[in-house]
């Protein structure tokens, strides 16, 4: 067993790690039983020979669902998968935890079946990531839009401000919920205590859809995590930076929530396949074991301390900036956001990679998203610093600039009908150029980062045509 420090960095208290589990899923490999039931490639025997070489036969036979070798049920939430999400909820400061498959998407479509419907205005961002806006079509509830700074120089959305909430709740008493994201996907980050503070005084819930954000609770030099700031449910994509395997989050509801945990429990349970796959299941909990342990820690310590290493040879590039805290919003120091004079985002994301081998997260008309990650080594960084400098000092024809192109969706919505009326509405596909002024029928959103272009309801205007270059028709309000 591995060395755990119980409360993360706020206390000299050490345990013995648990990964129930991947403790379960350990011992079901070790005594093999004679399978008669799904999946039905029956631990590998059944699957093609070259997939079979790629991934290995250990983890095809370890590849099961619950009920079976005493691992548990996830819903209801049984035996090692019980134990698993409860350590989670100590691990994150949360009353419940729910494990989520299929990423935190799953987690927000839970959010809005359980704690919204039909007719009931919600208080959303307009960043918001694609999915809230699924869930709110499912229930049928309207959002109430709150546009967060712009922050033009970089064509990104900033934070969203405590004032703004507490003015859109103080003209509509109708207002039941605010649900907003945060960290931007390009590490702007909000003020969510003041912002819960407001929540409270009006009586409705927060929800934070808190993806990027699940390594703060386990450092202190990355942000407070919301479910410490008054939040009611988070959630955390898991795989994005906490080490787990894709498509894998948590869903938490706080302390002092004032929502039912089960009407989010038996939300999932219309929402997660009932063949839940074990591997993911125990790839969350080993990453929260990880993140206990001093040398998961340490691995964060790293992170953060080979994002100041970045920075601060960035800083010293020519033509090369960087959006950092000291522009007057707060940042997570290991979301690195770039832009260098003369190369658009993606021309810059594709000299990367051609030239150097190096993938970034993401790419805009503006700039590169870079992640310091856990797992990246301080050489990794010193190579990338290397190839920036050469690509800032090195005269590169931008071909998207002469394309008119953007990848950043920063448009006010103009809403005509309903998210869901527009959506379930009878429809026609029409050329694109032909779509200005009709509404749009459909969620039109680019991932990464997920943010929407158009959204059901929405007025389609000349404005937007320079984000749609990869469309050539639209579907429409017919």
């Amino acid at each position: 067993m591995v060395k755990e420090l119980k409360n993360i960095n706020k206390t000299e208290n050490i345990t013995e790690v648990k990964a129930p589990l991947v403790d379960a899923l350990n011992s079901a490999y070790k005594n093999p039983t004679y399978q008669f039931h799904i999946p039905g490639h029956t631990k590998g025997k059944a699957v093609f020979k070259d997939f079979k070489k790629l991934i290995g036969e250990k983890a095809l036979n370890i590849d099961t669902t619950d009920e079976f070798d005493n691992l548990g049920t996830l819903h209801p939430a049984t035996g090692p998968i019980k134990e698993a999400q409860e350590l989670a909820a100590q691990a994150f400061g949360a009353k419940k935890t729910f494990f989520l498959l299929n990423g935190s998407t799953a987690g927000n479509l839970a959010v809005a079946m359980a704690l919204t419907k039909k007719g009931q205005k919600i208080i959303v961002n307009r960043n918001c990531h694609r999915s809230i806006l699924t869930g709110l079509i499912i229930s049928g509830a309207e959002p109430v839009w709150v546009c967060p700074k712009k922050i033009n120089d970089w064509s990104i959305w900033g934070n969203i401000e405590a004032e703004e909430i507490e003015k859109l709740l103080k003209n509509d008493d109708k207002i039941s919920m605010v649900w907003i994201t945060n960290p931007t996907y390009e590490g702007v980050v909000s003020d969510i205590k003041s912002i819960s503070e407001v929540c409270k005084k009006y009586n409705v819930p927060l929800i934070v859809d808190e993806a990027h954000g699940c390594l703060w609770n386990f450092n202190k030099h990355l942000p407070e995590t919301a479910l410490k700031l008054g939040a009611d449910v988070v959630v955390h994509s898991l795989h994005k930076t906490g080490g787990s395997m894709s498509q894998t989050s948590m869903l938490h509801v706080s302390e002092n929530s004032c929502i039912d945990e089960t009407c989010i429990e038996k939300a999932l349970k219309l929402l997660h396949t009932t063949s839940p796959s074990l591997i993911l299941l125990a790839s969350l909990d080993a990453a929260r074991a990880n993140l206990q342990t001093e040398t998961g820690l340490k691995l964060i310590d790293n992170a953060v301390s080979n994002a100041k290493y970045l920075r601060k040879r960035l800083d010293n590039i020519p033509n090369l900036h960087q959006l950092k805290a000291d522009f007057g919003y707060k940042t997570d120091v290991t979301k690195v956001f770039i832009k260098i004079d003369g190369l658009s985002g993606k021309r810059l994301e594709s000299i990367l990679e051609i030239d150097f081998k190096i993938e970034v997260e993401s790419a805009s008309d503006i700039g590169v998203l870079i992640l310091c990650n856990m797992g990246n080594k301080r050489s990794e960084f010193k190579y990338l610093a290397d190839a920036l400098e050469k690509i800032a000092s090195t005269n590169y024809k931008d071909i998207y600039y002469l394309e008119k192109r953007k990848h950043m969706p920063m448009l006010e919505p103009i809403i005509k009908m309903s998210l869901r009326e527009a959506y379930y509405s009878e429809k026609e596909s029409v050329l694109k150029q032909d779509a200005i002024g009709r509404i749009s029928a459909e969620v039109v959103a680019e991932c990464p980062p997920g943010i929407s272009i158009l959204l059901p309801g929405e007025l389609i205007t000349e404005e937007h045509l320079p984000y749609l270059n990869d469309y050539e028709t639209l579907e429409v309000v017919k």
